[in-house]
Order: C-alpha cells, then structure tokens, then sequence
C-alpha cells in the first residue's frame, strides 16, 4: 500500500502583537470551512447513490464518512465560539461546492465518488499534518485533537482507495482538478 503521510512544512511563527491569535482563528476557520466542505460533499455523493440499486455499500460508507466528519464540524463550530473566531464569509459557497463537487462525481460512478475523496484527503492530510506540527509546542491539546481529525481523514483515504479510487477512469485528472480546488479553497479561506 502507497505511504499516505507526508512531511509537514514548517511554518514560521507570526510576528508581532496577537499574531498567534490570529494565526489560531485562520486555523480554526480554515478547518471549519474544510470539514463543512466535506459534510456536504459525502451528503451530494448520498444524495445520488443513496437511491440507487445496488449501492447499498457504498451508500452506508459514504454515511459513516459523513458522521466523522459532521462530528469534526461540530467541534469547530465549539472552537469558533470559544475563541470567539468568526467562521469564512464563503460558507455558503462552500456548502454548495462541496454539494456539487459530490453529486457530480457520484454521477460518474462509485469509483469516481471514491477518488473524490482520495483527492480531497490528500490535501487536507497534508493541511493537518502542517498545522499539527505548527500547534505543537504553542496549542498541544489542539495539536492532539487535530491529530486525530487527521488520522480519521487518512482512513477515509485508505478506504477510498482500496474501493478502487484510482481505477476511475480519467482518475488522473479528476484527481489533480479536485486537490487544486481544495488547495484554492484552503488559500481563499485563509483570507475571507
């Protein structure tokens, strides 16, 4: 089986007053905003599989998935209100990207569907693990609770890809297109 971790890049400490303040709320909004992009693109992929014959596996997958992940939003939106962090601006436009994203590859096919979230958690593994090592020595308890955000995301990778993600036809690129996106997003959330 492929190696799924990555080495983490580190990331120089933000200068001056309240800099970690603000380094932990673009964090946490960032994480926010990813985990609800993933809620609703497990509810798209439901959405369409769900109803169909025959992807009764899948289907119970898929709502398995979407649990961890509705269980990490939830502790997001704790942290955004305990560190009184406003979440991004463009929740609704990721609500309904990640809505999208889901139904479109699901309409595609199961393995489609399954690359779609080998794309994705490859991205966010990484987006963990960099910020893991960040929050170490500054925010630990984080840094744990994050580490297991991670290990649930690389299990949904492993899962994905031994469902055959990367037998999708035109995986390649259905795959680069989604960990650009995701990647896009992550830099757009940052800011907004």
């Amino acid at each position: 089986m492929t190696d799924l971790t990555t080495t983490p890049r580190p990331v120089p400490p933000r200068p001056g007053p309240g800099g970690q303040a603000m380094r932990l709320a673009q964090i946490l909004r960032v994480d926010h905003a990813g985990e609800l992009g993933a809620v609703h693109i497990y509810r798209g992929q439901r959405a369409v599989l769900g109803a169909a014959r025959g992807h009764e596996a899948i289907s119970e997958q898929l709502e398995r998935m979407e649990g961890h992940e509705a269980r990490h939003l939830a502790r997001f939106d704790t942290l955004l209100n305990e560190t009184r962090t406003r979440p991004t601006l463009l929740a609704p436009l990721w609500r309904a990207a990640g809505f999208v994203l889901g139904a479109g590859t699901a309409l595609l096919g199961e393995k489609a569907a399954h690359a779609c979230t080998d794309a994705v958690e490859s991205v966010i593994e990484a987006h963990y693990a960099d910020q893991i090592a960040e929050l170490e020595t500054q925010a630990p308890a984080l840094a744990a609770e994050l580490s297991g955000f991670r290990d649930d995301e690389l299990a949904h990778q492993r899962e994905a890809i031994d469902s055959g993600a990367r037998e999708a036809p035109g995986g390649a690129l259905l795959t680069a297109v989604i960990r650009a996106g995701c990647r896009a997003a992550i830099k757009i959330t940052e800011r907004i």
